[in-house]
């Protein structure tokens, strides 16, 4: 069961109940591999369940291996590329943790602070509460902070058509985002249990201009993205585009699976911030997942902290850390990663706990598909 990490709130993006018509099968090149046939099988199952294109690469002892099927652009019918780059959603929130627990590491603050002791009066209202609610439960969603994008006018402006496409351009700023989830009671008392937020980064991503003075962008790309090399990764603000390589990304814009299919490729990501605006390709989500597991970011102590997990209720074979899920295979492999969703785009990247085995793969499509069966086929 994959755990619902993506920036949707109430709509259903994701929804797998009912497929899409399938798009033309074209399988691109796979290059170097070994053993990953059932890898490429699934990925073409996607594309014959309604994905119109899937890319992907895994990094293993005997080196890397990539492979494509369906279509980068349903207009033209270009294939998919192995360079692609793609919006990963929720992804980004392991760079988040990842800054935070560096900082942690120098000093700058702890786990245990409160966020009001950064972000005084930011988190209050109808049952909301800073003072009592650390940082360490931003990172690990056990604040019980409501997550804005489970707003129904949200939902009703950003992720369904009419509003989308009449909003795709806005501007939203962190604090704007905080005020909507401020609106609604809490999910529970900090520390009570766990829920996925997306209000919870977004509140990260403000602790972390408090503490150095600078964007959390910029943090990120000087201590994460120039350090490991990834240029094909970025933190976009408000730019509306997706540099090339890259595909069209699509969504039905609507709470079914079923229905037209929109082209959604540009849009303003300033809608998930520090939640999830990032843009990576597979071979660079894949380096940073492994340079984080194999401790080439943060000190022992702190990558102990980010693999600490509270339960996730409902599912029985992953656990959340700090921006850092660990997962159980069905043959017994335990990957971490994470997933994440945005607008006509579907992600997950996971590695092995010594980082020597390495996946990332992409959807362009955000209602159908299933992803956790390529990751299956590829540990399995």
């Amino acid at each position: 069961m994959r755990v619902r990490t993506t920036l949707v709130g109430a709509t259903a993006l994701l929804a797998t109940a009912a497929l899409a018509a399938p798009a033309a099968l074209a399988a691109g090149p796979a290059t170097g591999g070994h053993g990953h046939t059932g890898t490429r099988e699934a990925v073409r199952a996607a594309v014959e369940a309604g994905v119109p294109g899937v890319t992907a690469t895994a990094v293993d002892g005997h080196g890397t291996w990539s492979t494509t099927a369906g279509v980068g652009d349903l207009r033209t019918g270009a294939p998919r590329s192995t360079a692609d780059r793609y919006r990963v959603g929720s992804i980004t929130k392991t760079f988040v943790a990842t800054v935070l627990l560096q900082l942690e590491a120098e000093g700058r603050l702890s786990l245990d602070d409160k966020v009001d002791t950064w972000l005084p009066g930011l988190v209050r209202g109808h049952g909301h509460d800073g003072r009592r609610i650390t940082v360490r439960q931003l990172l690990n969603h056990t604040s019980g902070i409501y997550s804005y994008t489970s707003d129904e006018d949200f939902g009703r402006r950003y992720f369904l058509k009419d509003g989308f496409f009449r909003h795709r351009y806005d501007t939203l700023t962190p604090r704007e985002l905080v005020a909507i989830a401020m609106k609604h009671a809490p999910d529970f008392a900090p520390g009570a249990s766990w829920n996925y937020s997306n209000t919870n980064y977004v509140v990260a991503g403000m602790v972390i201009e408090k503490v150095t003075g600078r964007p959390y962008a910029t943090e990120i790309r000087r201590r994460v993205l120039d350090p490991l090399h990834l240029r094909a990764t970025s933190v976009p603000g408000t730019r509306v585009t997706v540099p090339r390589p890259s595909s069209r990304a699509y969504s039905k814009l609507a709470e079914t699976a079923t229905g037209p299919t929109y082209d959604v490729t540009t849009l303003n990501p300033s809608l998930a911030s520090s939640a999830g605006e990032m843009i990576s390709n597979s071979a660079d989500l894949d380096r940073f997942y492994s340079a984080l597991l194999r401790g080439k970011l943060l000190p022992p102590r702190q990558l102990k902290e980010m693999k600490t997990t509270v339960k996730i209720e409902g599912v029985p074979n992953a656990g959340y850390g700090l921006g850092l899920m660990d997962r159980t295979l069905t043959c017994g492999v335990h990957v971490w990663g994470h997933d994440g969703g945005i607008h006509g785009s579907a992600s997950s990247a996971v590695t092995t706990a010594d980082g020597r085995h390495s996946l990332a793969l992409n959807f362009n499509g955000d209602w159908t598909g299933d992803m956790d069966a390529v990751i299956e086929k590829e540990f399995c």
